[in-house]
């Protein structure tokens, strides 16, 4: 009797899956409540500037970058269920400790009201938007340590509780909550700001980390632990496996890690460093900048009207669009017979097409602000896509025990490109605005000028990444531990 058919299977992995996507909106909507209230809440305030925005965003990118490099083995090592609940628990409170910057600043330089900062000139005002920069950078700091535990825990669980040609359409699901949380954000954010002050925004969406915790501590087990996971699923979960082996729930033996820098000796280890550095940075920069985009060059604020449904559509298309992309190797794996990794790389060599869009946004932004919001959106589609797939090569190729670890590498390597684009391109877009006409390029002036030339190497980033990564590994090469 086929062991798969013995009795009605659960369906318990989706339930985890489903607090890996909550976990993953959570993170997003974290990240996101700074860049939908510097331009038109904090910046008056403080006295930013886009250099000092872009030092924020590009050191935030760094610390995650580095924090990865040792997340991924702390979630390897701590196992799931504490490393994600630490992970969790540090960026909800680095997301709160932004609510008081305002008020570290004013006893900083001993002023007797929040208030009193945003009438400030001269040098009285460089000093203060200098400290408010360096406060709300310390707080990104303790968010950053956090997040860097969110990719690697959710990469490590989907392994556990799906086989490999499963993983890229679970993948796709609970990373489409970067995008949800994305497109939550601008409906709620700006709007929690004006109403109660951007501190309450800081505070209001820090809270939804400590509520999540509790769901993860009900809910998750090992699945051969799971007491929701019934015998057939768990040997659904495990086909990868001889499935003798898992019959008996007693008798799983956990596999041996890959020494830490024996990792970097694989092509298949580098491959993954590649595709994230190549393409991390193209969704971060949209991310951080979209919202300053359209208040530049539109003139739609972030709480405006027309600045939310900007925003909204721009990520709502992400959602719609990027779940799919995660099915597309499962249907060449079942109905095309390829093996999982080849599969996976065709699919990633089809949404690899999908950035050159942003070639197009700004010359028809030219005729309606909804041109850029459409033409990003499908940019952004693509890389969640290509992003769940690029996730899924590491179970394909290496031991479950080490994928924390990898995906820690990997992620360090976008974070040193989000890092690079996001501080580049605030000193370049301030570079750009003081030049006005006199600095130009395919049509236009300024600051435009400048947004150009970035969606332009924004654009080509991902097929110049799949080619570098087909160059590594040409075929599918399963790492095997001894």
């Amino acid at each position: 009797m086929n062991p798969l058919k013995t009795s009605k299977m659960s369906h318990f992995r989706w339930v985890i899956c489903g607090l890996l996507f909550l976990a993953t909106t959570i993170n997003y909507l974290d990240r996101q409540v700074l860049s939908l209230t510097w331009k038109d809440f904090i910046a008056p305030e403080f006295h930013w500037t886009d250099a000092n925005y872009g030092k924020i965003t590009a050191y935030f990118s760094v610390f995650y970058a580095i924090a990865n490099l040792f997340a991924g083995k702390f979630i390897d090592w701590m196992g799931t269920k504490k490393g994600y609940l630490i992970a969790i628990f540090v960026w909800s409170v680095g997301a709160c400790l932004h609510a008081g910057c305002g008020w570290a600043a004013m006893q900083w330089e001993g002023y007797d009201s929040v208030a009193q900062l945003g009438q400030l000139t001269g040098d009285a005002a460089v000093t203060i938007a200098t400290v408010s920069m360096y406060l709300f950078l310390s707080c990104r700091m303790v968010l950053a340590l956090g997040e860097a535990g969110n990719f690697p825990a959710a990469i490590k669980v989907t392994a556990e509780y799906f086989p490999k040609k499963d993983r890229a359409f679970a993948t796709s699901i609970f990373n489409s909550g970067a995008s949800v949380g994305a497109l939550a954000a601008p409906a709620t954010i700006p709007l929690l700001a004006r109403v109660w002050g951007w501190e309450m925004a800081f505070i209001i969406i820090g809270v939804l980390g400590f509520i999540w915790m509790g769901l993860w501590m009900w809910f998750y087990e090992k699945p051969h632990r799971s007491r929701y996971v019934n015998q057939t699923e768990l040997n659904y979960i495990e086909q990868d496996s001889d499935i003798a082996e898992v019959q008996d729930r007693t008798n799983i033996k956990e596999e041996k890690p890959i020494v830490f820098w024996k990792c970097f000796t694989f092509r298949q280890t580098w491959s993954f460093i590649v595709g994230k550095f190549m393409t991390d940075g193209v969704w971060w920069f949209f991310l951080f900048w979209a919202p300053a985009y359209f208040s530049d060059v539109y003139k739609y604020t972030s709480d405006s009207t027309m600045g939310i449904l900007l925003i909204f559509t721009l990520y709502l298309i992400v959602t719609v669009f990027s779940i799919g992309g995660g099915y597309l190797p499962t249907y060449f794996v079942e109905k095309r017979g390829m093996n999982p990794y080849l599969g996976r790389m065709r699919a990633m060599l089809i949404f690899a097409c999908f950035p050159l869009l942003g070639l197009f946004a700004q010359p028809l932004g030219a005729y309606s602000a909804w041109w850029p919001a459409i033409l990003i959106g499908l940019l952004g589609a693509g890389h969640q896509a290509w992003s769940a797939n690029l996730y899924s090569t590491i179970g394909d190729m290496f031991p479950k025990s080490t994928i924390g670890t990898i995906t820690g590498i990997g992620t360090m390597a976008g974070g040193l490109a989000s890092f690079a684009i996001n501080y580049s391109s605030g000193e370049f877009f301030d570079w750009a605005a003081s030049q006005g006409k006199a600095f130009s390029f395919l049509g236009f002036e300024g600051k435009p000028a400048a947004y150009m030339i970035v969606f332009c190497v924004c654009s080509v980033a991902y097929l110049v990444g799949w080619c570098i990564m087909k160059t590594l590994v040409p075929k599918y090469k399963p790492i095997i531990v001894e």
